[in-house]
């Protein structure tokens, strides 16, 4: 089976981490390509197929610029830290109608000791946002078995790090899944170890979980009004 990353991957984000400059990553750019940038976007064009099994609107997209990739340069301008670049690099396996609408997606997360997949939608807008606390509220029993069924919450977790410290505003404090509405971000999120991402079943561990994950990612685009 094909490999991506390697221990190099590894060790320039953690010498990133320290170096934090841009000199420092000019000078060593062409590590950057060779063994982050480049084996990620290998990693998309292979996860297209596993993607396109799952719903034909996903989009795992190498290009450069506007693709699945986010920037490694860090946006600095309302921020108090000023290190140009991030110390991981991401990936979103996005909806085809992202740019129109508010929209679920898949994340990859590259980063020593740090490693994950997701699925979900994070601080969405206001309007997306009561739409799916009261798409939830309407149909619980789906909800119950996309967010809820054992085998899903035995491989992810809810993402529980901003949550409301009461109920929202106008929903039933009694409704089974109020403490869910107190989310802010609906994200299902498992970790994976540094070896699995250098390791040579990365590829079909990561297909699983966009299959796992499916369920859940389709509730929040019925939520949305998109298709899946």
């Amino acid at each position: 089976m094909a490999t991506y990353f390697t221990d190099k991957s590894f060790r320039f984000l953690r010498s990133l981490a320290r170096h934090n400059e841009r000199a420092w990553f000019l000078a060593h750019k062409g590590d950057y390509e060779a063994h982050v940038r480049e084996p990620f976007q290998r990693l998309l064009i292979d996860l297209q197929p596993a993607l396109l099994e799952v719903s034909p609107h996903y989009r795992a997209e190498p290009k450069g610029v506007g693709g699945s990739l986010f920037r490694i340069h860090r946006d600095t301008r309302f921020s108090g830290d000023k290190t140009p670049y991030k110390n991981w690099q991401g990936a979103r396996l996005f909806h085809e109608r992202h740019k129109q609408v508010p929209a679920p997606s898949y994340y990859l997360h590259l980063q020593p000791g740090n490693c994950f997949i997701a699925g979900g939608i994070w601080h969405p807008e206001p309007d997306a946002l009561r739409r799916i606390r009261h798409f939830i509220v309407d149909n619980p029993a789906s909800w119950k078995q996309a967010a809820h069924a054992p085998a899903f919450r035995k491989r992810y977790d809810l993402e529980s790090e901003d949550l409301l410290s009461r109920p929202p505003r106008g929903f039933d404090p009694d409704f089974e899944f109020i403490e869910d509405l107190k989310h802010r971000n609906f994200v299902a999120v498992r970790g994976l170890d540094d070896a699995t991402l250098t390791g040579p079943r990365l590829l079909p561990v990561l297909a699983k979980d966009l299959q796992a994950m499916a369920p859940f990612m389709d509730y929040l685009c019925a939520a949305l009004d998109l298709e899946f």
